[in-house]
């Protein structure tokens, strides 16, 4: 037989979950699933009805929008600190950009500095392999040549780049596929030839020499080769 208090506490039990069901609800298999913070949400869909209009956009409008802002708000200058606008050199580079739309000037700048520290140090140590990867053929054979004379007459080269100074862009243009950009370089070096003997006959191995050279770099368009070479070279 059931007691007093075994009433009192079932009695008490089934209050309980009466007002647990009334306060959380019963599951009728509609319920939202519990809130992940790491699973991807779907964008918010508008909500439409009667009272609801959404507006959609005029394309005329817009169009007028957008003229009046270009009116308003006049481009930024693209190539600003590399090369002026309204020059042959920007609109060279605006040439080239619109066939390689990943042409980044700034990278190519960069880039043009490594190549110059490198030509320069390469062919003071008569390294044939880093110039070919480097240079066009005609440049190429052009160094190598000076390289296999200084060899024969036994002399020796030091080039030490101490410093790059400044870095312009004078020319830009694209012929057919070749995009071509020319670059003056100034810069500091140590430069010394040696002869046989060992003494020096050329430069200083303990002053710097400030050295102006005007190099042209060409890329063809559209190859899968994404490097530059050096086409033709000048000093002043």
């Amino acid at each position: 037989m059931l007691d007093l208090y075994t009433i009192i506490f079932l009695a008490l039990a089934v209050f309980i979950f009466a007002r647990l069901r009334s306060v959380l609800g019963q599951r009728t298999g509609r319920e939202r699933p519990p809130y992940d913070p790491y699973a991807p949400r779907d964008a918010a869909k508008p909500v439409t009805g009667p009272d609801k209009v959404i507006p959609l956009p005029d394309p005329a409008s817009d169009k007028t929008s957008a003229r009046h802002k270009e009116i308003d708000e006049p481009k930024a200058d693209r190539w600003a600190g590399i090369a002026e606008s309204g020059t042959a050199a920007a609109a060279g580079l605006d040439a080239i950009a619109a066939a390689q739309p990943d042409f980044d000037a700034g990278h190519f700048l960069s880039g043009a500095k490594a190549a110059y520290e490198m030509i320069v140090t390469a062919f003071a140590e008569g390294d044939r392999k880093t110039l070919k990867s480097l240079l066009a053929k005609d440049v190429f054979d052009g160094f190598a040549s000076a390289i296999t004379e200084r060899e024969n007459q036994g002399e020796t080269m030091e080039s030490r780049l101490v410093s790059i100074d400044k870095t312009d862009i004078t020319a830009a243009e694209l012929k057919a596929n070749s995009a071509q950009i020319t670059v003056r370089f100034v810069s500091q070096l140590v430069s010394v030839t040696r002869n046989r003997a060992g003494e020096i006959i050329h430069g200083s191995d303990n002053g710097l020499t400030d050295v102006t050279d005007i190099w042209t770099f060409a890329h063809d368009v559209g190859e899968r080769d994404p490097n530059w070479k050096l086409i033709a070279t000048e000093s002043t």
